[in-house]
């Protein structure tokens, strides 16, 4: 990981401190805004669904049988990690940074839809309510990240291997449908996620100090959507866990 403090006292490849810290900001300000773009995008497209899949009278329009009962329920369910684990890589190594935006919105909405059963489910003030807990946790984990002077990147290997087991316990437990394994589930996910949301905040802004002094706009950008993309995932995946503590169910 980069020392920080030798990049803010001496230059780094000609480019003088003052630019970098101002390149970092703007990078930053990438990032989040990048993000924020993406969870309206997918809180919109999510509220837009529930919508169209459910009549007044609290029955399901054909729409909502097909999202929420018949096999494309799984499509849509599995679609997201399918395009994190298969086509994210993909689009950043061959395509141009606009497409690789267009990629992180069309992700957003995918997501989107993947979630919108929540508003058939949960209360409107208990999504809310969460939503803003998520927010304030998520912004104080990401700002610990980007400030602390602790070097966390080992835990990158552990809270992905934490990751990947908590896909193979929820998978398992679609079959087994155990409130107790759910929960704990929960549990778990609500600290890896937290982890993740720190963890990822201090590798884009070392990612970025290593790479400043190269000018290679169009991986900065890349790298700036990836970032968005990474911090996306924990926040949503914070909202969720929470939700299943917080929310108060219709």
């Amino acid at each position: 990981m980069a020392d920080f403090e030798t990049v803010r006292s001496t230059p780094l490849g000609g480019v003088r401190t003052a630019e970098i810290d101002a390149g970092l900001r703007a990078h930053m300000n990438k990032v989040y805004g990048t993000m924020s773009v993406g969870m309206l995008i997918t809180a919109a497209a999510a509220w837009a669904i529930s919508g169209l899949a459910m009549t007044a009278d609290g029955q399901l329009t054909a729409l909502g049988s097909a999202i929420y009962l018949s096999p494309l329920k799984w499509v849509i369910m599995f679609a997201p990690l399918a395009f994190i684990f298969f086509g994210w890589g993909a689009l950043l190594q061959r395509a141009s940074a606009a497409t690789v935006q267009f990629g992180f919105f069309a992700f957003s909405a995918l997501m989107g839809l993947s979630m919108s059963s929540i508003f058939l489910i949960f209360t409107d003030f208990s999504i809310v309510q969460t939503f803003l807990v998520t927010a304030i946790a998520f912004a104080g984990l990401s700002l610990w990240g980007y400030t602390t002077k602790k070097d966390i990147s080992g835990w990158g290997s552990f809270l992905i291997m934490g990751v990947i087991g908590l896909i193979v316990a929820m998978v398992i437990n679609i079959f087994l449908g155990s409130p107790a394994v759910m929960f704990a589930i929960s549990i778990i996910g609500i600290l890896v996620f937290a982890g993740l949301t720190a963890w990822e905040t201090q590798n884009i802004k070392s990612t970025y100090v290593a790479h400043a002094a190269h000018g290679d706009q169009d991986w900065l950008d890349k790298a700036a959507f990836n970032g968005a993309l990474g911090l996306y995932i924990s926040f949503i995946n914070m909202f969720q866990f929470l939700l299943m503590f917080m929310g108060s169910q219709e």
